[in-house]
């Protein structure tokens, strides 16, 4: 197989893995930005650590590097839009994408989402380089849980609702 090939056959079956739908946001030197992502995951929870993947050719990519600091928005099912808006499906400027939704000052400070499913708040402390993109290794330093939503997900090139059900507590 060419590399096109498998590029287009990687592409395809990463369509069929559905995954939450993220802004990934940061404010600082490097300026204010966000990005929706969805190659992101949990690596541990001792310390509380997020990978979130950025394509090096992206502008928030450098804006992320530089602020060292992020807050991953895990939307919920009616933040259709500001996925749309934060992938730049839109035509609109990074100051309009903030302009067109409720956010807060978060603690680290970046900016949070103010109905997002769950916010989490860190800081970048590992960069490695893999391919076209940086797997950056965020340390949570705050996380804000809201109650239970329906959420957003990713699954076959769409947007999809994925009905909320609240956790039961550990005993």
């Amino acid at each position: 197989m060419s590399a096109t090939t498998t590029q287009q056959q990687f592409r395809d079956a990463m369509a069929r893995l559905a995954a939450a739908v993220n802004v990934i946001t940061t404010d600082g030197p490097g300026g204010r930005c966000g990005i929706t992502a969805s190659a992101v995951c949990s690596v541990t929870d001792s310390p509380p650590t997020m990978l979130v993947c950025i394509n090096q050719t992206s502008f928030v990519h450098d804006v992320l590097r530089e602020n060292g600091t992020v807050c991953i928005n895990v939307l919920g099912a009616g933040s259709q839009e500001i996925a749309r808006t934060f992938a730049g499906m839109t035509d609109c400027s990074m100051e309009e994408r903030f302009e067109r939704t409720a956010w807060q000052q978060g603690m680290l400070p970046v900016p949070v989402l103010s109905d997002a499913v769950v916010r989490l708040e860190g800081t970048v402390d590992e960069i490695k380089t893999v391919g076209t993109h940086s797997v950056m290794f965020v340390r949570i330093r705050h996380i804000d849980l809201h109650e239970s939503h329906d959420s957003l997900v990713y699954f076959a090139r769409q947007f999809h609702r994925l009905p909320g059900a609240v956790p039961k507590q550990a005993t």
